[in-house]
């Protein structure tokens, strides 16, 4: 029996979302992204599970073959649609990081202060690939520090027990409508709508259990 992939909620209705995110993305931008693009990874999810139920494992191979394909298109639409519930968690506040008070003193202990990991991270950011991410991830596995990183698609570049507490999407369709190229200013936006409340909930969840 195929697993069945939700499609989550965010934090606040598609109408919050318009007015709370106005500054960030178009009014239209935030409801394609989220009911059409978004939901599109997670229908594609179910339907790779229900072809999986039948697909032939005998014939795998390393060229071509269903299965390959099938595995391969799952792990996309996961990181997809998991990274965009992250970036959706994470935004709708005012930017004051002193709202989430045990990531922001992790922060100035890896990056000296608020101001140089905001320098860092927006540089990751704007260095993704047109198709890509700027991501704060907590190593887990292997350094146990907080790193900027940056993500081409969906994971090209994730590292292995990185925890993502910050996502943010710089795909050209995120911003293009509202911003056009100017990618640095949707990423100034971004950062200044973060909801740092949620952003600490999220690290004392996954880090600091």
């Amino acid at each position: 029996m195929s697993y069945e992939w939700k499609f989550n909620p965010r934090p606040y209705s598609d109408q919050e979302a318009k007015e709370l995110l106005k500054d960030v993305a178009s009014p239209e931008t935030t409801d394609w992204h989220y009911n059409t693009h978004q939901k599109g990874y997670v229908t594609a999810l179910n339907t790779i599970e229900k072809a999986l139920e039948t697909a032939d494992r005998s014939k795998a191979n390393g060229n071509y073959s269903e299965i390959g394909e099938l595995k391969r298109r799952l792990t996309w639409n996961h990181s997809g649609a998991l990274l965009h519930d992250i970036y959706w968690q994470g935004l709708g506040g005012d930017g004051d990081p002193k709202k989430g008070p045990e990531i922001l003193r992790e922060i100035e202990k890896e990056f000296g202060s608020f101001d140089a990991w905001k320098t860092d991270f927006k540089a990751a950011a704007v260095a993704a690939k047109l198709s890509g991410w700027g991501l704060l991830v907590y190593d887990a596995l292997y350094s146990q520090r907080l790193l900027n990183i940056l993500v081409d698609e969906h994971q090209y570049g994730a590292i292995w027990g990185g925890v993502p507490l910050i996502a943010l999407d710089v795909f050209e369709h995120a911003y293009y409508h509202k911003d056009g190229p100017a990618r640095a200013k949707y990423i100034d936006n971004v950062i200044s709508h973060l909801h740092w409340g949620r952003i600490d909930e999220r690290f004392k969840k996954l880090v600091r259990k």
